[in-house]
């Protein structure tokens, strides 16, 4: 069996999780989330713990899986997750404006990002952006969709970049 899958997982104060033969759902402060029943793998509540246990030899890395899965469905709706995007170059600023966010990028117009459901944006600052939810997926997809509409450049390191990402700069042609 999968050595992730063998660790149970603990459900923090204010957390339940409910599992059905189609689906598995957990519930918290900050929301609810819902995952598909992973196949060959049997999942079971017992006390304040969740323990995942593989039908088959084959079903070992799916255990794994879905005990990481699920972990993060408990994290997520107990704590939480951020995202932190940090607007690099001169004139580069965030602002929102209701649930959008409005991004002046150095292109001829403002880029308009409509926040999905569940995702959280703020701005505390203008070169500063925080994605906060409580699915970790849709957090990371959000800030890799704001990434890409001006990723980070090699030659200057202008763009929009997550907090504490490199940037290995090129040099710059000689004559």
């Amino acid at each position: 069996m999968s050595r992730v899958a063998k660790k149970p997982i603990s459900l923090p104060k204010g957390v339940e999780c409910q599992v059905k033969s189609d689906a598995i759902t957990v519930k918290g402060p900050k929301g609810t989330l819902a995952l598909a029943a992973p196949a060959g793998v049997d999942v079971a509540v017992d006390g304040g713990e969740i323990k995942l246990h593989a039908r088959s030899a084959d079903a070992t890395k799916m255990a794994g899986t879905a005990r990481a899965l699920i972990n993060n469905m408990v994290t997520g709706v107990s704590e939480g997750y951020v995202r932190k995007l940090e607007l690099v170059g001169v004139g580069y600023r965030a602002a929102m404006a209701g649930k959008d966010l409005n991004l002046t990028l150095g292109f001829s117009h403002p880029v308009v990002f409509k926040a999905p459901e569940g995702i959280t944006i703020e701005v505390p600052a203008q070169t500063e952006i925080l994605i906060k939810g409580a699915d970790k997926q849709a957090v990371g997809e959000v800030a890799a969709k704001i990434r890409a509409f001006r990723p980070p450049e090699p030659y200057k390191g202008k763009g929009v970049r997550y907090s504490g990402e490199q940037i290995t700069l090129k040099e710059a042609k000689k004559a």
